[in-house]
C-alpha cells in the first residue's frame, strides 16, 4: 500500500475533525471554542496519521500596534505545513494586567492558525470580530426602527398634515376620525412614523382623486 504523503494525512485530519465548543460566555449567553478546545480534539487524530503540530508565538510591533503572529506547523517527519495568524492586542482589556492581554491575544492568533490549519470556520461563533460586528448593526438598526416608530411628531410635520388635508376637502375633524377608526388614535402626534407617511399618503391620492 502506497504511504500516504503529508497532505492526505492533513485532509483525512481535517474531514473527520470535530472541535467542540467547550468554553461558555455567562454575560453573552453563547458557546465558542478555543484554541485549547481544537488542540484536545485534534491530538488523537494527529498521532493517528503520525503528524506532529507545534504552535509558536512572536510579538511583532506595527505602528504603534502590537501584534501576536501565531505559527502552527504540521509535519509527519518528511513533509511540512505552515499556517500563521495574527491577532492585535487591545488597547483597553478592563480587568486584565498586560501579561493576561497578551495571553487572550495568542490564544485568539492560535485559534485562529488552527482554524487555518484544520479549515474550522468560526466567523459566525458569537466571540469573533465578525459576530459582534453583525450584532452591532442589528442592534444598531433595531434601535434606529424603535425610534422611528416612538418618535413624537413634530409641529412642522401636524401641520403638514392638516394642510395635506385641507387642500383634499379633509378638515381636522375628519382627520381624527380617520385616525380613530383606522389607527385608535386620538391625536395626530400619537401617529408613528410609518403610520404618519400613511395618512399623507392617503390624503395626497383623495387630492389627486
Amino acid at each position: 500500500m502506497t504511504e500516504k504523503n503529508l497532505v492526505q494525512k492533513l485532509i483525512h485530519v481535517q474531514k473527520e475533525l470535530k472541535a467542540p465548543k467547550g468554553q461558555y460566555n455567562s454575560f453573552g449567553k453563547y458557546s465558542y471554542r478555543s484554541a485549547e478546545d481544537i488542540l484536545e480534539a485534534v491530538k488523537p487524530l494527529n498521532a493517528e496519521q503520525g503528524l506532529l503540530l507545534t504552535i509558536t508565538d512572536e510579538p511583532i510591533l506595527t505602528g504603534e500596534w502590537h501584534y501576536i503572529k501565531a505559527t502552527a506547523t504540521i509535519t509527519d517527519g518528511n513533509e511540512t505545513h505552515v499556517v500563521t495568524a495574527y491577532a492585535r492586542e487591545s488597547e483597553d482589556k478592563k480587568g486584565m494586567d498586560s501579561s493576561q492581554v497578551t495571553g487572550a491575544t495568542s490564544s485568539y492568533a492560535r485559534k485562529y492558525a488552527l482554524n487555518g490549519m484544520y479549515l474550522i470556520d468560526d466567523t459566525k461563533d458569537a466571540d469573533t470580530d465578525e459576530h459582534q460586528n453583525q450584532q452591532q448593526t442589528k442592534n444598531n438598526q433595531s434601535q434606529g426602527q424603535s425610534q422611528n416608530q416612538t418618535k413624537e411628531l413634530s409641529d412642522a410635520q401636524v401641520n403638514r398634515l392638516y394642510a395635506i388635508g385641507k387642500s383634499a376637502g379633509v378638515d381636522v375633524k375628519g382627520i381624527k376620525q380617520v385616525l380613530m377608526a383606522d389607527y385608535k388614535k386620538t391625536d395626530v402626534k400619537q401617529l408613528t412614523i410609518k403610520e404618519y407617511d400613511e395618512v399623507c399618503k392617503r390624503l395626497e391620492a383623495k387630492k389627486g382623486a
